[in-house]
C-alpha cells in the first residue's frame, strides 16, 4: 500500500501520457530486477536436470551480473549515439529474444550466454528509463514522484523474482527463462507508442579524476561488498536448503523473503532516513549489520530451527540493505559535480555488479572444493569485514574533500 500515493501523485501531476510512459519504464525496470533473482531458487533443479555442478550452474546468475557490469559504461555512449528511445526499444527486443533462446536450450554455454545478453540489456534499459524520466517529467515534485515509483518497482523486483522462481520450478525451471519474453514484448509494443524521441548529446567521457575520487571509489567498493556477500550468502542458503535440508523450491523462496522484503518496503522512506542520519552513519551501520548476520551464520551450531537460525541471519542482511542501499547511491552521486554524474553513476553501478561477479564464483568454488559450508561462510564474512573497514574510513575523508569537478 505504500506505493499507492506516489502512483496517484504521478498520474495526477504528469497527465495520462506521462503516466503511460512511467508504466512502461517502471514495468521494464521491474522485469530487469526480477531477472536478478528469478533463477536463484531454480539453480538446484537446473543442476540436477542438466547434470551441472555448482561451479557451472552459478554462472547463470553471475553471467547476468557480468553482462550488466560490462555494458553499464557503454550505455551512455550508445544512448548519445542512437538516442534513448531507439536504445531502450532495441534492448527490450533483444531481451525478449534471449529469454526464448535460454528457455528452449539444453546447451550450458547457450544458457549462460542468454543470461549474459539479458544482463547487458538490463544495463541499457534501467539507466535509460531513469534518463527518460529526467527528460520527460518536469523538475520538482512530479519528477521526484516518478523517480520514487520507478525505484519502488526496481526494489520490489528481487522479491517478486524469488516468488516467481519458487512457483515456476514446481512445473519446470524453463519457465524462469521463458516468462519474461511475452512481458518484454508487451512493454515493447506499448513503448513504441509512448516513449518519446530525445535529442542526441555528445557522448560522455570518463575523466581520470573519477578513478582517483576516494569517496566515489569507496562507495563502489562498499556497495560491491554489500551486494556480493548478500548474493553469495543466498546462493549458499539455496543449495544447502535444497540438498542437506531437502526443502522444495517454494519453501526456499518463502524462507529467503526476510532478506529482500525490508528493502522493498523501505524504499519510499529512504530519503527521510538519509536526511535524518546522513549517508556515513547509515553506510557504516549497514556494513556492520551485514557482518553481524554473516558471523551469526558462521558461528551458530547445527542443527538450528529456521526461526532461531536462518531467519535472524536473513533479517540482518535485509536490514543492512535498508540502512546502506540508498545511502551508498546518494554518497556516490554527491561525490561529483552534477555534470559528471552521467559517467560517475554507471561507474559506481559497475562496482556494484562486480561484487556479484566476484563473489558468486568464489563461493561456488569454495563450496565445491571443501567439506561443509562453513569455509564459504568464512569467505563471505571476510569480505563483509572489508566492507565494514571501507565504511569506517569513508565519512572522515568525505568531509574533507570537495566533489570532483569536470576537467
Amino acid at each position: 500500500m505504500s506505493d499507492a500515493p506516489a502512483v496517484r501523485g504521478a498520474v495526477t501531476g504528469a497527465g495520462r501520457g506521462h503516466w503511460a510512459l512511467l508504466f512502461v519504464l517502471s514495468g521494464n525496470m521491474l522485469l530487469d530486477a526480477v531477472e536478478v533473482s528469478v533463477v536463484l531458487v531454480a539453480l538446484p533443479a537446473i543442476s540436477a536436470d542438466l547434470g551441472l555442478g555448482l561451479w557451472a550452474v552459478q554462472w547463470l546468475m553471475s553471467g547476468f551480473a557480468l553482462g550488466f557490469a560490462a555494458m553499464l559504461m557503454l550505455g551512455p555512449v550508445l544512448s548519445a549515439r542512437w538516442g534513448l528511445r531507439r536504445l531502450c526499444l532495441t534492448a527490450m527486443l533483444v531481451f525478449a529474444a534471449a529469454s526464448v533462446v535460454g528457455g528452449v536450450s539444453d546447451d550450458t554455454a547457450l544458457l549462460i550466454a542468454s543470461r549474459v545478453v539479458k544482463g547487458a540489456c538490463a544495463a541499457l534499459t534501467a539507466p535509460a528509463g531513469l534518463a527518460l524520466i529526467g527528460t520527460t517529467f518536469p523538475q520538482g515534485p512530479r519528477q521526484r514522484r516518478a523517480v520514487s515509483v520507478y525505484s519502488l518497482f526496481g526494489a520490489a523486483g528481487f522479491t517478486l523474482g524469488l516468488l516467481l522462481s519458487g512457483w515456476f520450478v514446481t512445473d519446470s525451471w524453463r519457465w524462469t527463462f521463458l516468462f519474461p519474453a511475452p512481458v518484454a514484448l508487451i512493454l515493447l509494443v506499448w513503448g513504441i507508442r509512448v516513449i518519446p524521441r530525445t535529442g542526441r548529446q555528445a557522448p560522455p567521457r570518463l575523466p581520470a579524476s573519477l578513478l582517483r575520487n576516494g569517496p566515489l571509489m569507496r562507495s563502489a567498493l562498499g556497495a560491491a561488498s554489500l551486494n556480493g556477500t548478500y548474493i553469495g550468502l543466498l546462493l549458499l542458503v539455496t543449495f544447502r536448503a535444497s540438498g542437506e535440508l531437502g526443502w522444495r523450491p517454494w519453501q526456499i523462496a518463502l524462507a529467503l523473503l526476510p532478506a529482500c522484503v525490508p528493502l522493498a518496503v523501505s524504499v519510499p522512506f529512504a530519503g527521510r532516513l538519509v536526511q535524518r542520519f546522513g549517508t556515513g552513519r547509515l553506510i557504516t551501520a549497514g556494513a556492520a549489520v551485514a557482518l553481524a548476520g554473516q558471523l551469526l551464520a558462521l558461528l551458530r551450531p547445527d542443527p538450528v530451527p529456521y526461526a532461531t537460525g536462518l531467519l535472524p541471519v536473513l533479517a540482518l542482511v535485509g536490514a543492512a540493505f535498508v540502512f546502506s542501499f540508498a545511502a551508498l547511491n546518494m554518497q556516490a552521486a554527491s561525490s561529483v559535480e552534477p555534470a559528471l554524474r552521467a559517467v560517475a553513476v554507471p561507474l559506481y553501478q559497475t562496482g556494484v555488479q562486480l561484487g556479484s561477479v566476484v563473489m558468486l564464483p568464489l563461493v561456488a568454488a569454495v563450496l565445491s572444493t571443501t567439506d561443509g559450508y562453513r569455509p564459504a561462510l568464512a569467505v563471505i564474512a571476510l569480505v563483509g569485514a572489508l566492507g565494514v573497514v571501507t565504511a569506517c574510513t569513508g565519512p572522515r575523508e568525505g568531509r574533507r574533500r570537495e566533489p570532483v569537478r569536470p576537467g
